[in-house]
């Protein structure tokens, strides 16, 4: 079954340009473009796309508050976004992957990844390029809790048991279930027990909205390992 991708980007060669790559891979069929976050959101009620891949700075309506209204709206599936941005380490993708966005990719990144990261996406994974996503989060957290850690997030990481944490940690690290169940010894379903409670005490949906909120916390510490 086809990956269904609503492209959303404010520049027509840009929109158009991203469409003819996606459109040349087998598995990804592209059901349609918007110009505005407004647009996007209309275009995905009609369209039903599986990913909506997001640019971040757009007229009208930007790419935060797209993502927010399209992830609080019940889809069948889960319509999952991706965010698109020229700038690394822009603090309009930390409120984008607060908002509910499944990841990032800058928009230089090759045709390969570009790809790859649509239907890592589809398939419900989250933590997209983790060196570079690890570092966006450790650079922006750092900014937010100059004067200390979040208390809601504390609050929140307190409810976790000893185990739960530790599955918390090496996700904000960016490692997959599959990477975590090596590194603690346990079995995949397990390591997917875990993150399903974990997303729930902690009221998130996405692993880098879990993966914030332990920066948030001082679970981990910006710039660790």
């Amino acid at each position: 079954m086809n990956v269904r991708v609503l492209v959303v980007d404010d520049q027509t060669l840009v929109r158009s340009g991203l469409s003819a790559i996606l459109s040349t891979e087998d598995g990804i069929e592209v059901v349609g473009e918007a110009a505005d976050g407004a647009q996007a959101i209309e275009l995905a009620r009609r369209l039903r796309p599986d990913v909506v891949l997001m640019d971040i700075r757009m007229p009208v309506m930007d790419g935060v508050e797209a993502t927010r209204r399209l992830v609080a709206e019940p889809a069948p599936g889960g319509l999952r976004v991706l965010i698109l941005t020229t700038f690394d380490l822009d603090e309009l993708v930390h409120a984008a992957l607060e908002a509910g966005a499944s990841g990032f990719l800058l928009k230089d990144a090759p045709p390969d990844d570009l790809a790859r990261g649509i239907r890592v996406v589809a398939a419900g994974d989250a933590m997209l390029a983790p060196s570079v996503t690890r570092r966006l989060i450790s650079h922006v957290t750092t900014l937010r809790s100059a004067e200390g850690s979040s208390n809601a997030a504390r609050e929140a990481v307190a409810r976790l048991t000893d185990r739960e944490r530790d599955v918390l940690r090496h996700i904000a690290r960016g490692l997959s279930n599959v990477e975590i169940s090596r590194t603690m010894y346990v079995t995949e379903s397990t390591v997917k027990s875990h993150v399903g409670r974990i997303f729930a005490k902690l009221a998130v949906r996405e692993r880098v909205q879990a993966a914030v909120t332990a920066y948030d916390a001082g679970l981990v510490v910006p710039g660790s390992d």
